[in-house]
């Protein structure tokens, strides 16, 4: 069969494949191209989940007639002042969007410059252009989305589910530009120059004020490289990841990169099943990330995806480790040192000032033995716990964060009290994060093998291995090459024996798809969780006043306080002023 060159309706229908896959990538791509114009009021109406009518009309800087009748054609954009691809610094650039579209509906464009004396109106069905009597920026039409390509028109979804993916689209594009004004069908409104942390609120619900947490770093090796934005408390989570916005030099992408390095950083904090919300806007040179991936623009390649990585997951983990009682009133500590020193030297649990966090996870599930002497829980007593008010010969220091011991509730939950609020702890969430940092801050045990464990791979999967060999010897693990197609492991974590083909399996899976893996530190903290766990303070066992006293300075102390290693809160707080309310003092 002879070679032929498919003509321009089929080359644009085919480019439409890629870059019109629904009404929500219709509005994605003309939002994107009125961004680029400068707008900062953008209108958005769908008809029918988009099928019947998509119509933006944008306050930008419009076009004149040469620049309309050139907007339609193939590949002409005026986002590209030079060649140069690694400089990208507008939202679109590759010039497939309105030729694509207008190859699969009715499209219509209404424009003007403010400079010529009258707008223009083009008719994308004709190519026909004619004078207007728009007088400002473009309003883009699309019409009878499919309508040449009918049987795309079945993969879509219904009405409803279609606007709802048209609103994410809007959401998204929302909260990269807070200076701009957005408005779906009349009802979804997020007003210009609106404060981050509201639109955050407007998008996500009223549920995030007051429990996000900022981030505003700055990478000292990399003087292009910046994080800001806001992340949730570890309490506040969601089932699915729908509330997780991420942008890279204002561009929202679905990177693997980032999602893996959010995840990361809340690994020992919430439950696998359970995702985090963001708002991170990553900042770099431009040259630095490829946004020319794939025609969504959604992926972009790194430059140096591991610095990338790391940056993001020490800085979430390093505000993660901030204190959350900050919230607390502070009680005054002058005779904290005077006081501490009448204290039982006979509580089950007295840990020093809490040490740095570190990246890594610092200890194997060989040093527990070790490790268990110094965290040995207490006895449940013999003897009924005394009431603290009924003890006389027991000073119990009114200092920290969380204040006071005042009793015991159900043998499961300490309350103390500061000057201001009343505090209600779980002894057992309390405790399990405490053993949990503890462990995870001690140095790494490891076993040097006599004889290395060999590992046959496919040759393919080795050198995916390979490539993160150093972050494993991070983790207590030394691997190399064992000719072409194997590997071979000379030191391993103590007490770690795994079924190393299918890890080493598994790992080269993830690296070949997401350029990194986390496989070996997720199985780690699976394992530090769990002892953890099983070898704190239970819910039901008594405490005395020691104990608790003991326990409330440690969590003082603490990293990530504020949850257990589930996600679950660690304690609450409530002011005495909401307290007088509920009494309606």
């Amino acid at each position: 069969m002879a070679i032929r060159v498919l003509p321009d309706f089929l080359i644009n229908q085919i480019a439409a494949g890629e870059v019109v896959e629904r009404p929500a990538s219709v509005v994605k791509e003309l939002v994107e191209n009125a961004l680029d114009a400068g707008a900062d009021q953008i209108v958005i109406d769908v008809v029918d989940g988009g099928r019947t009518l998509i119509s933006v009309i944008d306050n930008g800087a419009g076009m004149n007639r040469e620049d309309l009748a050139t907007a339609v054609m193939r590949h002409a954009t005026s986002k590209l002042p030079t060649d140069d691809l690694l400089n990208i610094n507008f939202m679109g650039f590759r010039g497939e969007a309105l030729p694509s579209i207008a190859s699969v509906s009715d499209m219509e464009i209404d424009t003007c410059n403010g400079t010529d004396s009258n707008g223009w109106h083009l008719d994308c069905n004709t190519m026909e252009i004619s004078p207007s009597s728009w007088d400002a920026g473009t309003r883009i039409r699309v019409k009878n989305l499919f309508g040449r390509t009918p049987a795309r028109l079945k993969f879509l979804r219904g009405d409803r589910a279609e606007l709802m993916s048209v609103l994410d689209v809007v959401k998204r594009l929302a909260m990269s530009r807070v200076d701009v004004g957005f408005t779906l069908n009349n009802k979804w409104r997020f007003p210009k120059n609106q404060e981050l942390i509201e639109r955050i609120a407007a998008v996500m619900g009223d549920d995030v004020r007051g429990r996000m947490l900022d981030i505003d770093a700055v990478s000292v090796s990399n003087s292009g490289l910046k994080l800001s934005g806001f992340i949730s408390e570890p309490t506040l989570r969601r089932a699915s990841s729908v509330d997780q916005y991420l942008f890279v030099n204002g561009r929202p992408v679905k990177d693997k990169v980032l999602v893996g390095a959010l995840r990361a950083a809340y690994m020992d904090v919430m439950h696998a099943r359970e995702f985090p919300l963001c708002a991170l806007y990553l900042s770099l040179n431009p040259q630095s990330v490829d946004v020319n991936v794939s025609p969504s623009k959604t992926d972009v390649h790194f430059l140096e995806p591991s610095h990338v990585r790391g940056f993001i997951i020490k800085n979430l983990r390093d505000r993660l480790a901030q204190t959350m009682v900050s919230q607390a009133p502070v009680v005054p500590r002058a005779k904290s040192n005077e006081q501490s020193a009448n204290v039982s030297a006979n509580t089950f649990f007295r840990s020093s000032v809490a040490q740095p966090a570190r990246f890594d996870f610092g200890i194997t599930p060989g040093a527990f033995i070790v490790a268990s002497r110094e965290y040995e829980k207490p006895s449940i007593p013999t003897e009924p716990c005394v009431e603290p008010e009924l003890d006389k010969d027991i000073k119990v220091p009114e200092t920290g964060l969380l204040g006071r011991v005042v009793g015991q509730v159900g043998n499961k939950y300490i309350i103390a009290q500061t000057a201001d609020a009343m505090i209600v702890v779980d002894q057992h969430a309390a405790h399990e994060r405490i053993t949990y940092e503890k462990l995870r801050t001690h140095a790494i045990k490891t076993q040097p093998l006599l004889t290395p464990i060999v590992i046959n791979m496919r040759e393919e999967d080795v050198a995916a291995v390979l490539t993160i060999a150093d972050e494993m010897r991070a983790s207590g693990l030394h691997i190399d090459a064992f000719g072409d197609d194997a590997i071979a492991i000379f030191e391993k974590p103590a007490d770690w024996d795994l079924d190393w083909a299918t890890v080493f399996k598994s790992i080269a899976d993830e690296v070949r798809v997401n350029g990194h893996s986390s496989g070996l530190n997720e199985k780690l903290h699976l394992k530090l969780a769990n002892y953890a766990c099983h070898h704190s303070v239970r819910a039901g066992q008594k405490l005395d006043i020691n104990q608790m006293d003991a326990l409330l300075r440690d969590i003082d102390n603490t990293e990530r306080a504020g949850q257990c290693n589930h996600g679950r809160p660690v304690y609450k707080i409530f002011p005495i002023d909401e307290i007088d309310n509920w009494f309606e003092r």
